[in-house]
């Protein structure tokens, strides 16, 4: 069964899509971090040290619903054994199963909240969720040089053509107490996605953070962001602005973690 957190009468559900090891060292996808960092952040996170010493990482979606209403989807996972992500992601993904575990038919899922269009992070987008807007910045589709060039004809113009692409600038109010907020930097129109009640705050992060070593050190970078300074700042600027909070992350091992990290 998908595991779960409430925040008053939403219900956020972790779907692993999938998870394997990254494709390169670790050392090389963070190459400032000490001997040091490294130790506290596997600390934080074991289970993300793969048999080899490398990098093992899950691939998540989240499913935000208040009781039985509509469900908005943040991220689309990896996809299908022919997703754009074949070539370096542990394709196919399960996310349908991880709906259906969850009790989440694809019917009910109304908005799906692309935080960025990375292959690991759309490859269900678009006919599963037949009847959800996909919201994406207009940041995002103005540097689609950047994304896999299959991306325009396989997903965008599709969504396009059928009425289901939803362009947003900047911070986004979705439903009561969930909203969007424009996190660039990893890439230059990402978002993320804050849920408040009450003094209670999970953010659902997108890839402004990836590993825990960004939370031992938020100004660490990471070699695959498009701007590490901007994202260096925004990371900071987020952490900084709504902690405490939970944090909900694609890629960590654990799916929900606290900001602040205990002692």
């Amino acid at each position: 069964m998908p595991l779960t957190h409430t925040l008053g009468s939403i219900t956020i559900t972790a779907l692993l899509d999938g998870a394997g090891s990254f494709f390169q060292p670790r050392a090389q996808a963070f190459p400032d971090a000490t001997r040091a960092q490294w130790r506290e952040a596997d600390r934080r996170d074991p289970d993300a040290v793969g048999p080899d010493g490398g990098w093992w990482l899950p691939f998540r979606a989240f499913a935000l619903r208040r009781g039985d209403g509509p469900v908005v989807l943040v991220d689309a996972g990896i996809g299908p054994a022919d997703a754009l992500a074949a070539s370096w992601a542990p394709v196919p993904g399960r996310l349908p199963d991880e709906l259906s575990a969850a009790g989440i038919d694809p019917a009910d899922v109304r908005t799906v909240v692309l935080t960025h269009l990375h292959t690991d992070h759309v490859g269900w987008a678009g006919p599963l969720f037949a009847n959800a807007d996909h919201l994406v910045q207009r940041a995002e589709l103005a540097a689609l040089e950047l994304f896999h060039p299959e991306l325009p004809a396989r997903l965008l113009g599709p969504l396009r053509a059928a009425g289901r692409l939803r362009v947003v600038d900047g911070d986004t109010d979705l439903t009561s107490g969930v909203r969007v907020l424009s996190t660039p930097g990893h890439t230059p129109g990402h978002q993320s996605v804050l849920v408040e009640q009450g003094d209670d705050r999970l953010l659902v992060t997108g890839d402004l953070l990836v590993h825990a070593i960004q939370l031992v050190d938020p100004a660490l970078p990471y070699a695959h962001e498009e701007n590490p300074p901007e994202a260096r700042r925004t990371r900071e600027q987020i952490l900084r602005a709504f902690s405490p909070l939970t944090l909900a992350t694609p890629h960590l091992t654990a799916p929900f973690t606290p900001h602040p990290h205990p002692a």
